[in-house]
């Protein structure tokens, strides 16, 4: 709980779940290099090894993502893969 706590405070992340020893999901907001693509073609995958389980769009619902998700501004996104790439992703907002 603590953990959950200290990663809340710091203000990159909306949400932090750490399901194993190294192995957890955030919400955090889209970032601005994702905007206006779909997943697949913003690579976030590739680049930072965490996937994109869910986006929220304003005043919406979570909806599943998949490949063909556009990204929009204002998004809120479920990351999920190591503490590491999940904690750096969340650096990008």
């Amino acid at each position: 709980m603590g953990e959950r706590i200290a990663h809340l405070v710091t203000g990159r992340m909306l949400d932090y779940i750490e399901f194993d020893d190294d192995y957890a999901m955030v919400r955090t907001t889209a970032p601005r290099a994702a905007i206006g693509m779909t997943l697949t073609e913003s690579g976030l995958r590739q680049q930072f090894d965490v996937t994109v389980v869910a986006v929220k769009r304003r005043g919406g619902e979570f909806t599943y993502a998949t490949a063909d998700t556009v990204v929009m501004d204002g998004d809120q996104l479920i990351v999920s893969g190591s503490i590491a790439d999940v904690e750096s992703f969340a650096d990008l907002v």
